[in-house]
């Protein structure tokens, strides 16, 4: 049976929380209600224990949840965290990583989809530095269930009315359907450039900053599936519970790929390794007049055509990055590379490569070309992973 995290702020929408619990239980999940203390002095938790069966947790130093670490032990289990009503605070307590009350502290040790239900006055939801906060959280994965307009506790008539709970019940179900969209599939995703050297202080490489691979693969991670990793020189953490494998040039990519492929469903190619190395790598470093006037090089092997010609029913998706005719050169190397779908990204200032936003045409196997706005990564690779189940649905068999 799921377990929903239902965390409760100290809105006066309060007593809406209640029917949302009811609501998900009424869909078959079990409920912990998480609270903060201000939410307490105006609705007694131990009416929420009451309706989950669940003993709601307030204080993170409570002789039973200190004895067994509390939010860590609880992320571990929780398949939604829910946060209905959420307070302008306790929005901007998550946007900026305050952890002082279990709700806020749950949510930066929750590796599960979170979604979050405002609740306030109309003059704070709508205030620059709330939607900002808001902003910042949806650019971070954080879903959102807008709130509506109409009567409000101060007796005004404004946004930011909770929305309704049969609004919120299915969000969350709906987001919990995605999380096991890939339960049960192995992938295995690539991300960042590569380095050539040339010596142990030149390379060739490219400004791949791996964001879009690493957002790739904590979205396949948050579906469900079983995800490798493969990852060229980045400085960004590893996403939690995906196999790292981490390497520096393109050969060691490929073999790095290669071991794993017989493994994987789903093989997502969003690394951007160079296209080319030195002929030879001098093991100490070059003096500027020994360069000579001409340097080698040779092409990097093709790590996603030799994929296409050697898979065995893995469903196999190319990435490439254009500066012009995205739609054209994106279908051309889907025909030559045997993909069975084909992510182009225009790169450029603020865009692309080291950036972290991100603009895609998606190509699908029956010529439809998807695209999407301009968005966070992170975004984009929950885009990207509906349009992947989407088309190996639609595969024949």
């Amino acid at each position: 049976m799921t377990k929903i995290v239902l965390g409760v702020s100290s809105s006066i929408g309060i007593y809406k929380a209640c029917e949302v619990l009811r609501g998900f239980q009424k869909n078959g999940c079990r409920v912990q209600v998480v609270m903060t203390r201000n939410a307490a002095r105006l609705v007694t938790p131990t009416l929420f224990s009451a309706l989950s069966g669940l003993e709601t947790i307030v204080d993170l130093f409570e002789a039973s949840v200190a004895r067994e670490g509390g939010h860590i032990s609880l992320a571990r289990e929780a398949g939604l965290f829910c946060v209905a009503p959420a307070t302008a605070n306790i929005i901007g307590k998550f946007a900026w990583g305050v952890a002082d009350d279990v709700p806020s502290t749950f949510f930066l040790a929750a590796r599960c989809p979170v979604l979050l239900a405002p609740a306030m006055n109309e003059a704070m939801y709508l205030h620059p530095q709330t939607q900002a906060n808001i902003s910042r959280l949806k650019a971070a994965g954080v879903e959102f269930v807008e709130p509506e307009k109409g009567y409000l506790a101060c007796k005004d008539e404004g946004w930011g009315r909770l929305a309704e709970p049969s609004r919120i019940v299915k969000a969350g179900m709906a987001l919990l359907a995605g999380a096991a969209g890939l339960a049960g599939r192995r992938v295995l995703v690539t991300a960042g450039p590569t380095r050539e050297h040339l010596d142990p202080v030149r390379f060739l490489s490219n400004p791949s900053s791996g964001r879009m691979g690493y957002a790739l693969a904590a979205e396949a991670r948050r579906r469900g599936a079983d995800v490798v990793l493969v990852s060229g020189p980045t400085a960004l953490p590893p996403p939690a519970g995906v196999s790292l494998k981490r390497v520096e040039t393109a050969e060691e990519m490929k073999g790095a790929v290669v071991a794993s492929f017989a493994d994987a469903d789903i093989v997502v190619m969003a690394a951007a390794p160079a296209d080319f190395r030195f002929r030879s790598m001098h093991p100490q470093k070059l003096k500027k007049g020994g360069l000579g006037s001409e340097i080698g090089i040779e092409p990097t092997p093709d790590i996603l055509t030799l994929l296409g010609r050697s898979r065995k029913g893995q469903f196999l998706v190319g990435f490439t990055a254009e500066t012009e005719d995205l739609a054209g050169r994106a279908r051309a190397k889907m025909a030559a590379k045997g993909a069975d779908l084909m992510v182009a990204n225009r790169v450029g200032p603020g865009l692309g490569f080291e950036s972290e936003e991100n603009e895609v045409l998606i190509l699908f196997p029956s010529g439809e070309v998807r695209t999407t706005p301009r968005l966070s990564k992170r975004e984009v690779s929950r885009l990207i992973f509906d349009a992947i189940e989407e088309a190996i649905e639609k595969k024949p068999a």
